[in-house]
């Protein structure tokens, strides 16, 4: 918000903001209301004896939940191409506006008794200002807009009028009984001083361009290859070319070491019992481990440089495998959380939002821990990238796979009625 507010954001600006970052939504927002919904009508349709009526006709729970099966393939599908398709669009469009909107100065905002600095070459003060009016009263102008002139050119007037024209392009500055100050200089000869000039007048009219406060949207090819604006095809191009570059640097360092490592042979003779730094003077000895010493710390600097460099770009390399399985992910991740939730509503037996929307919230919120914990192990190159991504998929697999065997078995979970019986016996063991 502190980026968006002061700056005079045109509303239509600020939707498209709003719009971009929605998109980055869909991570979370897709799997949770097909958690939640599945939970919710598969448990009202329990409730309702709706499931008991159709597995009386024969069929099986798996024929009940083909139909939604298919369904929720389809919004997979769906997933796979919006993340493959309109997540990388959308976040260069919106990376670009936030970009644009930060580097936005504020909307020309004058206030009284303070030197405003928005306008590119002007710095302006005045002590009174009348918002309905436009006129201004003691005003100080430090005009710097020739270049390499600095603060020479002052003007300061008693009283004034602030307009600006109907594009908003100029501001129009009628100032009265004042007098400006302008200092000359030799370019010539620098060191040469002369006096001011001074000039008084009864009015005056300053026109300043405020181009520098519109908006202007920058040039997205400058974000348009970073690893969240690429489609798998595009990932698929940059992780073989960081493949070569960081095996390339990987060989390079290992010849490096090597080499560090080679100790070249030196002939010494038997006639020769003492080394030759007992041989050196004093004077040459104390120079010669200076110099040794110095020759370590570089070699260790390098080193470590090195070293920087390749885990840099091993994570640079990891950043793209995790936006390469992010393709995957959400379309797996509806499907398994379905498989979660339709089950568990047969199981509950309950609809609507009460006890349904507290599950699916709970079961969502260790879903996203593992998500969001895998995804920082993989970035900090703890774990490898697919399994950092996959993690949650991985742990809730199973419990989908044992929550649908449990429902096909007919298993019920009474929750509401286990929750009164350890309530009940919490209030007496509170009373004895």
């Amino acid at each position: 918000m502190d980026d968006l507010m002061g700056k005079g954001l045109d509303t239509w600006i600020i939707f498209q903001l709003l719009i971009y970052a929605s998109a980055r939504i869909v991570n979370m927002a897709l799997p949770l209301a097909i958690l939640m919904s599945s939970i919710m009508a598969i448990g009202a349709l329990s409730e309702h004896n709706e499931l008991t009526a159709m597995k009386s006709a024969g069929l099986s729970l798996i024929k009940i939940f083909r139909p939604l099966l298919l369904f929720i393939f389809g919004i997979s599908i769906s997933a796979f191409l919006f993340a493959n398709n309109v997540w990388p669009i959308a976040n260069l469009k919106f990376r670009t506006l936030l970009f644009s909107i930060m580097q936005q100065k504020p909307a020309l905002n004058i206030n009284e008794g303070v030197f405003y600095n928005g306008i590119e070459g002007i710095s302006i003060r005045v002590k009174n200002k009348n918002n309905q009016t436009g006129e201004l009263s003691d005003i100080i102008i430090y005009d710097h807009r020739q270049p390499g002139k600095g603060n020479r050119s002052v003007i300061r007037a008693e009283s004034g009028k602030m307009e600006q024209t109907e594009d908003k392009r100029w501001l129009i500055l009628t100032l009265q009984n004042g007098t400006s100050y302008d200092e000359i200089e030799d370019k010539k000869n620098k060191t040469q001083k002369y006096p001011a000039i001074q000039s008084q007048f009864t009015e005056m009219t300053l026109r300043v361009d405020l181009s520098s406060l519109f908006f202007k949207e920058d040039d997205e090819e400058v974000f348009k290859n970073a690893f969240e604006m690429m489609t798998i095809a595009q990932l698929n191009g940059a992780l073989k070319k960081l493949s070569f570059e960081k095996d390339s640097i990987s060989q390079t360092l290992q010849e490096k070491q090597i080499q560090k490592l080679r100790l070249t042979p030196t002939q010494v003779t038997h006639q020769t019992e003492q080394s030759l730094f007992s041989l050196l003077p004093p004077t040459l000895q104390s120079k010669a481990i200076s110099n040794a010493i110095d020759v370590t710390k570089k070699q260790i600097s390098a080193s470590g440089k090195e070293e920087s460099i390749e885990e840099e770009n091993k994570k640079f390399f990891a950043r793209h495998l995790i936006e390469w399985h992010r393709k995957f992910f959400l379309g797996i991740s509806c499907i398994v959380l379905f498989l979660i939730g339709a089950p568990l509503g047969a199981i509950i037996r309950k609809g609507g939002l009460g006890l349904p929307s507290v599950i699916a919230l709970l079961l969502f919120i260790i879903f996203e821990l593992l998500t969001i914990s895998g995804e920082k192990m993989a970035k900090a190159l703890i774990i490898s990238p697919w399994v950092g991504m996959w993690m949650s998929t991985l742990v809730m697999t199973p419990i989908a796979v044992w929550i649908l065997f449990a429902a096909q078995k007919e298993k019920k979970w009474n929750l509401t009625f286990s929750f009164h019986l350890w309530k009940g016996r919490k209030i007496k063991k509170s009373n004895p």
